[in-house]
């Protein structure tokens, strides 16, 4: 049996996926999976279906929710019996729980793989962290929970998992500027930045990879246009950090330069 929430929300065992058609329903599916093998209270269940007004049966509601979740957990052949689906969706310690097997959640499978490629990096191997880091966020198929109906918790979650995503992506794209990658680098990193227009990280990377691609008139004008972007929207201008990396471009720093030139891996951990 396989679990999937990076995308689209999936069930899916030995014959075609299985999700719930219900929005309520496949609401409460995704949070339990976003929290396998966990008690999720009675009422972060009611918060996230109903948020602050909450209907006088809702808790019989949910009641009900979980049965007609547990009834399609027995159209799962692995699974095929009320028994054993009150098992994988089991009400525990005035909550519910849903269990998953290692290896069953592309979630956990992402945290997995992150986990051992920031283990690689540690010990020095970036051709490694990266190719763990690009494998773990191949897993994912869209942005989390695609299709689902999202209260105040899966809203909150779903922008943290961006955001985890993001971050995983950045260190993916650290350790690839570190092993002079920068040509390859710039189409997904103007993306990126058209994506996240405020971020500096993700703006600094691409003012190095452009930099480093021998484009510093085009690596100043990405920094204009995150100023531009900064003072429109926010008020602010790029922080002292990005002020300096600048500096250093208009100055031909050699601590910019690719490690493959440099011998050295300064450049890519300056932009971070």
């Amino acid at each position: 049996m396989r679990f999937a929430i990076l995308g689209p929300l999936r069930m899916t065992g030995v014959g075609a996926p299985t999700v719930p058609k219900a929005p309520k329903q496949r609401q409460l599916l995704a949070l339990l999976l976003l929290n396998a093998n966990q008690v999720i209270p009675v009422g972060v269940c009611i918060k996230e279906l109903w948020d602050d007004q909450p209907p006088d049966s809702a808790l019989s509601t949910l009641q009900t929710y979980v049965l007609h979740l547990r009834r399609v957990l027995c159209g799962v052949p692995e699974i095929g019996t009320m028994r054993a689906a009150k098992q994988v969706l089991a009400t525990a310690e005035r909550g519910y729980r849903f269990s998953v097997p290692d290896g069953s959640l592309d979630l956990h499978l992402f945290d997995e793989g992150v986990r051992k490629a920031r283990d690689a990096l540690a010990d020095g191997d970036d051709a490694r962290g990266s190719a763990l880091l690009a494998r773990a966020l191949d897993m994912w198929e869209g942005r989390a929970l695609t299709g689902v109906q999202a209260g105040p918790v899966l809203r909150a979650h779903a922008a943290m998992l961006e955001e985890y995503r993001l971050s995983v992506q950045e260190t993916r794209i650290e350790a690839d500027l570190r092993l002079a990658r920068h040509h390859e680098l710039i189409g997904e990193l103007s993306a990126l930045a058209t994506r996240h227009p405020t971020n500096e990280n993700v703006r600094a990377q691409l003012m190095l990879a452009l930099y480093r691609s021998g484009r510093q008139a085009h690596a100043v004008e990405a920094y204009q246009r995150l100023r531009r972007t900064l003072s429109a929207d926010l008020g602010l201008d790029p922080s002292p950090r990005m002020r300096r990396f600048l500096q250093a471009m208009l100055e031909n720093h050699p601590s910019l330069n690719s490690p493959a030139a440099a011998g050295a891996g300064a450049a890519g951990d300056r932009s971070a």
